[in-house]
């Protein structure tokens, strides 16, 4: 695995030593010699931009070290070069690591270019769209925050955590419309997930405390 991850990091530097080795053979040996070495040299070049070095990020992530994922991520040049399904993963992570930055406007912007360019698991656009949502909620952005967290619930939420979340702004957000029974349902949703989260734990107990009084 280490060594895989040393090519991965070095791939574009392999590529051109395999080029100009090729070249240095070509001339003294002529083509066919050479052409193994021309071929690992393009192979190389060309998956460093089609693919990128995505996958070195996966460890640092697991490590909680935003910085060392985010240094991997602004070493990609030229992300418009990368396979589709590959850039709107870089999109989100570019994304997700200006969320731990508090950069909302920024990752608003990374986010809303990995869902155009469509994600490679449904689960994914819905972690996206609940993320996108509760941006528009924090900027008084109530009808979009509202739709995209409706997309996130449809789409899938990956973990439980997250679907809470998801149906706890949904309860709220019922509770200013005054409609009363969908609050309750979101409510139990939520509570169905069994989330562990304190932050999530707390907004459960604060709003059972008045949601049996609610008519409906």
């Amino acid at each position: 695995m280490k060594l895989y991850n040393f090519f991965i990091k070095y791939r574009f530097q392999i590529g051109i030593i395999s080029l100009l080795a090729a070249i240095l053979v070509n001339v003294t040996s002529g083509f066919w010699p050479a052409f193994a070495l021309y071929l690992i040299g393009v192979l190389c070049i060309f998956t460093h931009f089609f693919i990128g070095p995505l996958r070195l990020i996966q460890e640092y992530l697991e490590q909680g070290d935003f910085e060392g994922a985010e240094k991997i991520l602004n070493g990609i040049k030229f992300p418009g070069l990368l396979y589709k399904p590959v850039r709107s993963v870089y999109y989100t992570l570019k994304g997700n690591i200006a969320m731990t930055k508090q950069d909302f406007d920024a990752a608003e912007k990374h986010m809303k270019k990995s869902l155009d360019l469509g994600l490679p698991m449904k689960e994914a656009e819905g972690a996206n769209k609940l993320q996108l949502g509760m941006m528009a909620m924090q900027k008084g952005n109530m009808k979009e925050g509202e739709s995209l967290i409706r997309q996130a619930i449809r789409a899938g939420i990956p973990d439980n955590e997250s679907a809470a979340l998801a149906y706890l702004q949904m309860c709220q957000i019922m509770m200013q419309k005054r409609e009363f029974r969908a609050a309750k349902d979101f409510f139990k949703k939520a509570k169905a997930q069994k989330p562990t989260t304190a932050q999530v734990v707390d907004q459960i107990k604060q709003i059972e405390k008045y949601i049996s009084r609610m008519p409906g």
